[in-house]
C-alpha cells in the first residue's frame, strides 16, 4: 500500500484555492479533487469542492459535500453556514432529518447523524427545532459527550420551555455527570410546571416522580422519596418496581403498617415486594421464593449454561471465584475477609471478580491483598465478565450478592463455572438460573425448607457463617459516656431499622413494661424511624425516653459499645447476621427467635455453634419470657456470658481456619463426588498476586 503524504494533499488543496481566487475554476476543481483523492476524509477539501459546486450552481452536490464535511467535523461552522445557503434548493423536513439521522446512528455513524441534525437546523426557520436539538443532544450523551449534549438540551428548552421530556432527559444527563442535586432541582421544577398537571402529561409526570423518588432515596431523604413514589403509584398502580421501592422506604422509616389499606390491597402490594424486603415482611418460605422468582422473571435473562454443571477441569488446586461489589467496608466483607486470607493454598486458588467502588480504606486494601488474583470487572458487561470467568477455568463461583443492591445476576445466570453458589448477600432463595447451591448448616436449613429454595443446600458441619477473628475492639466506654443509665438493665437491638416489625416491637414494649428498670438501646438509622418508634412506644404505654439511640461510629468503637449492654434482642423474621456475629464476638449474649425461613434462623445457627441453645427460642411467647428471665435472674445471664467467653477463648467459636477447611472439603465433594480427596499439593503463590 502506498503511503499518503498529507503535506502533498494540503499543497494541492492550497493550489486549488489559489486557482479559484484567480478565476481558474477548472484548474481549481482538478487540484481540489486530487487533494480529496489523496485524503478522502479531509473536511476542508470537501468544503472547498462544495463551495465550488455552489458557485457553479450545482447546489445538490454542494449540499452533499457540506454534509459530508460536517459528518467528519460537526463543529465546522463554515460548512454549516454554507449548507444553510444551499439547502433551500433541497429543503429537509423534520421527519426526513430524523429518519436519516436514525439510520446513520444505527449504522454506528454518530458524526453523520449529528451532521444531519446540524444541516436541518441550518435551514431558515426549521419547524420544531427543539426536537432536532433534543435528539442531537441525546446522541451526544450516548456518545459520551455529556457536556455538549447538555448544551443542546438546554437550547431545546429555551425554544420550548414546556417540553417536559426535555426536562426529564436533561436531569438524567446532568446526574450522569455527577451533579445529582442539580438533576433533582430540574425534575422537581418540571413537576411544578402547569403543563405537567395536564392529563396528556400523565406518563411524563409519572417518570419524573419516579426519578425524584429514586434520587431522594439515594440521598436518604426518605419521606420525600416515599411521597414521590406514592404519587406515582396513584397515577399508575401497576408498577411493581416502584411499589417494592416504596415498601422498602416505609420499612426503613418504621412507618407501620408498612403496607396500609385493606387486606386485599396489602396482599396485592405484598406480591410486588422485592426479595430483600420480603425477608422482613413474611416468615413463609413460599412468599420469599415467589418474590425471588418474580424478580428473576422480570430482570434476569435465560441463557444456556456456558460450562456444564459438574464439569471437572482437573485442576490440582480448585479455583474459587468470589463475585461481588461489596469487597470493601461492607457487612459481607467484614465477615469474609479472613476466610479469603485463610483459604488453604495447597488446595485452592482464590480469585475476586469485583466491581466495588474504591473507598480508600485500609480494610479495602486488606481485602484486595487476601486474593491470589483480583479481577476488576466494572468495565466489562455481563457477557464479557462471564467469558472472563470461563476463560480462567474457575471451578467454583460464589455469588456474594444474590438479589441485593448493585447485584449483577446476569453473570451467574450465564453459568460460567461448573459449580455455582449463593452465599451471605441475600439470606434466602435467589431463584437464579444455574445457581446450584446455597451455603448452609443443619440448623439454618432443615429438610422442611427444601421446597422454599431453587438451590440445594451445601451443608457445612459446624456453621454456615464465617468470621473475622482479627476484628479490633476499641476502648470500652462507660455507660455515662454512651448516655446510658448506670443502674438499668440495657437491652439493645442494633439491627438495621428496616428489620423491625410492629409485631417484634410490640414484644419489646411488653418486655420493657414487665422489667420496669430497663431501657432499649437502638441504632439511629434515620430521624424518621426514631420519631415513629418513639410514637409507637407511647402507643404501647411505654415512656419514649426509655428508647435510647446510638449513632453510627467506626467499627472498633461500634464493637466496644456492646460491652455496655446486658442482652441483645434479635429481630424477626429477619434475624441479625453480621450484627449477631459482632455481638457475640464482643461478648454480648444474644436472644433470638428462630422460625421457618433461612433468614429467621441465622442467629440461632450462630448460638447453636456456640453451645448457647438456651438463647434460641421458637415462639414469640418463649422469646418474651426468656428476655424477662435474663433481666430478673442475673446469675443465669452471667453464666451464659461466661460460657460465651469460654467458647471464644477455646477457639471453638470464630474459628475461621476450621471454617475454611470445612468449606473447601464441601466444595471438593460437591464438584467431584462424596469420596473425593485432595490431590497432591502443588506449590501455591502467596495471596495478593496481581
Amino acid at each position: 500500500m502506498d503511503i499518503v503524504d498529507p503535506s502533498l494533499a494540503q499543497q494541492l488543496l492550497l493550489e486549488g484555492l489559489q486557482a479559484q481566487q484567480r478565476g481558474e475554476s477548472d484548474l481549481a476543481r482538478q487540484q481540489m479533487s486530487q487533494a480529496l483523492a489523496l485524503e478522502p476524509r479531509n473536511p476542508a477539501a470537501l468544503y472547498s469542492l462544495g463551495a465550488l459546486d455552489a458557485q457553479q450552481g450545482d447546489t445538490a452536490t454542494a449540499a452533499r459535500r457540506f454534509q459530508a464535511a460536517l459528518a467528519l467535523r460537526p463543529d465546522f461552522d463554515q460548512a454549516r453556514q454554507a449548507l444553510a445557503l444551499v439547502m433551500p434548493a433541497a429543503p429537509m423536513t423534520l421527519n426526513e432529518a430524523i429518519g436519516q439521522a436514525q439510520r446513520q446512528a444505527q449504522q454506528g455513524n454518530t458524526a453523520a447523524a449529528l451532521a444531519t441534525y446540524g444541516a436541518y437546523l441550518a435551514q431558515p426557520r426549521p419547524e420544531q427545532a427543539h426536537v432536532a436539538l433534543f435528539n442531537a443532544g441525546v446522541l451526544l450523551g450516548q456518545a459520551g459527550r455529556g457536556l455538549e449534549g447538555e448544551a443542546y438540551l438546554r437550547q431545546a428548552l429555551v425554544l420550548q420551555p414546556d417540553f417536559l421530556h426535555g426536562h426529564l432527559s436533561l436531569g438524567q444527563m446532568v446526574e450522569a455527570q455527577g451533579r445529582p442535586h442539580e438533576a433533582l432541582a430540574l425534575w422537581e421544577g418540571a413537576l411544578q410546571r402547569p403543563e405537567c398537571q395536564l392529563p396528556a402529561a400523565r406518563a411524563t409526570r409519572q417518570a419524573l416522580l419516579n426519578q425524584v423518588g429514586r434520587l431522594r432515596e439515594l440521598q436518604r431523604d426518605y419521606p420525600q422519596a416515599e411521597a414521590a413514589l406514592a404519587e406515582s403509584l396513584q397515577l399508575e398502580p401497576d408498577q411493581p418496581a416502584v411499589l417494592h421501592h416504596w415498601i422498602h422506604l416505609r420499612q426503613k422509616q418504621c412507618a407501620w403498617p408498612v403496607i396500609p389499606g385493606s387486606p386485599g390491597q396489602r396482599r396485592r402490594a405484598l406480591a410486588s415486594a422485592s426479595a430483600l424486603a420480603m425477608l422482613g415482611l413474611s416468615d413463609d418460605p413460599a412468599d420469599q421464593l415467589d418474590s425471588a422468582q418474580r424478580w428473576v422473571a422480570e430482570k434476569v435473562g435465560r441463557f444456556p449454561r456456558r460450562v456444564p454443571r459438574g464439569h471437572d477441569y482437573g485442576h490440582a488446586r480448585l479455583r474459587i471465584g468470589y463475585l461481588s461489589s461489596d469487597l470493601s467496608m461492607h457487612a459481607v466483607s467484614l465477615l469474609t475477609v479472613e476466610l479469603f486470607e485463610r483459604h488453604h493454598r495447597e488446595h485452592v486458588e482464590v480469585h475476586a471478580f469485583c466491581w466495588s467502588k474504591e473507598d480508600g480504606t485500609a480494610f479495602r486494601e486488606r481485602v484486595r491483598r487476601a486474593f491470589d488474583h483480583f479481577h476488576a470487572i466494572g468495565g466489562l458487561d455481563d457477557e464479557q465478565a462471564a467469558a472472563l470467568i470461563q476463560s480462567l477455568e474457575i471451578d467454583v463461583l460464589v455469588d456474594l450478592h444474590g438479589l441485593t443492591s448493585n447485584a449483577r445476576p446476569n453473570i451467574v445466570a450465564r453459568g460460567p463455572a461448573p459449580l455455582q453458589l449463593t452465599w451471605l448477600g441475600l439470606p434466602g432463595p435467589t431463584a437464579l438460573p444455574h445457581v446450584d447451591h446455597v451455603v448452609a448448616d443443619p440448623f439454618i436449613f432443615p429438610d422442611a425448607l427444601r421446597a422454599g429454595f431453587t438451590e440445594t443446600p451445601l451443608y457445612l458441619p459446624t456453621l454456615y457463617q464465617c468470621s473475622d477473628s482479627q476484628r479490633p475492639i476499641g476502648r470500652l466506654p462507660t455507660r455515662a459516656e454512651l448516655g446510658l443509665p448506670d443502674g438499668a438493665f440495657v437491652y439493645c437491638a442494633f439491627n438495621n431499622n428496616f428489620k423491625f416489625t410492629p409485631e417484634i416491637f410490640e414484644r419489646w414494649m411488653r418486655i420493657l413494661r414487665q422489667v420496669p428498670d430497663s431501657v432499649l438501646w437502638l441504632l439511629e438509622d434515620n430521624p424518621w424511624s426514631r420519631q415513629n418508634l418513639q410514637a409507637a412506644a407511647r402507643a404501647h404505654g411505654v415512656d419514649p425516653a426509655r428508647l435510647l439511640f446510638a449513632g453510627r461510629v467506626l467499627p472498633a468503637d461500634y464493637l466496644a459499645r456492646f460491652s455496655a449492654a446486658d442482652l441483645f434482642l434479635d429481630t424477626y423474621p429477619y434475624n441479625a447476621g453480621t450484627t449477631a456475629n459482632d455481638a457475640l464476638w464482643a461478648g454480648l449474649p444474644l436472644l433470638t427467635l428462630s422460625g421457618r425461613t433461612y433468614v429467621s434462623r441465622m442467629a440461632g445457627s450462630l448460638l447453636r455453634s456456640a453451645g448457647l441453645e438456651a438463647l434460641v427460642t421458637h415462639t414469640a411467647d418463649d422469646y418474651e419470657r426468656t428476655a424477662i428471665e435474663m433481666a430478673t435472674q442475673p446469675g443465669r445471664l452471667a453464666d451464659l456470658r461466661a460460657q460465651l467467653a469460654a467458647e471464644k477463648a477455646s477457639g471453638r467459636l470464630f474459628n475461621t481456619d476450621r471454617f475454611a477447611r470445612e468449606f473447601e472439603q464441601a466444595l471438593l465433594q460437591a464438584l467431584r463426588g462424596p469420596d473425593a480427596q485432595w490431590p497432591a499439593a502443588t506449590p501455591a503463590a502467596a495471596p495478593g498476586e496481581a
